[in-house]
């Protein structure tokens, strides 16, 4: 761990601003936003972990995690969830012609739709291009080599693809090797649905009080209730599972055994 991350969970947060971060896109990168739920898939799923160690940068994508860091020597400075970055780097990037955007997520016609607002929004075409792939696009080889060779064609120099977690990621892990001028990734959710207009935000309130979750399952209670409620609980219980395993570590270890290989 650096002094410029924290680590919950084995998992290794950035610890940056926004306004850094934005700029340090201009060298390239793949961005991941860990929240609860991703910090509890990354237990069990190993390539989902492989795509997190193969990350850029790792930011904070959630109130209960930044709380939780002040308990570190380096809390986390700033939450930087996918939905607040992406509409972050367009208004950055608005006046670089050099910057263009292929989206890759959402049901069909959302991504088109999220297209023509952001180019309204910005005042040029910053989205070259966008598509909806089918549900099991990651694990179809065929449509997948297809989707990178459309990104290609397009000429975006921006990735940013939102289909959820793990699956964003995984696809990231297994195909940006592919991409020949999309040198900036962006995992981002169900950011493309927000821009689009198709499902409206949490209040800002409610996400500074770290009650988006509350939010989300209020609206789409069928689609999330066994994330919110039953898989995202676990992260209490590993939480405390992993802090006492620390502690035991450090209780085991002698007092002498520092000095054990002076001579």
């Amino acid at each position: 761990m650096t002094k410029d991350s924290v680590n919950i969970l084995d998992v290794e947060i950035d610890n940056i601003s926004k306004v850094d971060l934005l700029e340090k896109l201009r060298s390239g990168g793949m961005v991941v936003t860990p929240n609860v739920d991703h910090l509890v898939k990354l237990q069990e799923d190993m390539e989902f972990r492989q795509a997190y160690k193969a990350a850029t940068y790792r930011v904070c994508d959630s109130q209960i995690l930044m709380w939780l860091s002040r308990f570190s020597k380096n809390p986390i400075q700033e939450k930087i969830s996918g939905s607040d970055l992406f509409p972050s780097f367009c208004q950055h990037y608005k006046d670089d012609l050099s910057v263009k955007i292929f989206l890759l997520g959402a049901a069909e016609g959302v991504a088109l739709r999220a297209q023509q607002r952001i180019n309204q929004r910005v005042g040029r075409k910053i989205v070259v291009d966008a598509h909806s792939p089918s549900y099991s696009f990651l694990d179809d080889d065929v449509e997948s080599r297809s989707i990178v060779s459309r990104i290609n064609r397009s000429g975006a120099t921006v990735l940013a693809i939102g289909v959820g977690a793990p699956k964003q990621e995984k696809w990231l892990l297994r195909y940006r090797s592919q991409l020949v001028t999309a040198k900036v990734q962006l995992a981002i959710g169900a950011t493309i649905d927000f821009e689009a207009g198709h499902v409206p935000r949490a209040p800002v309130g409610g996400s500074e009080l770290g009650l988006e979750w509350l939010y989300r399952l209020m609206r789409e209670p069928q689609r999330l209730w066994r994330r919110y409620l039953v898989d995202d609980m676990t992260f209490f219980w590993l939480l405390l599972k992993h802090q006492r395993m620390q502690s035991c570590r450090r209780t085991a270890i002698p007092p002498a055994a520092s000095n054990s290989y002076k001579s």
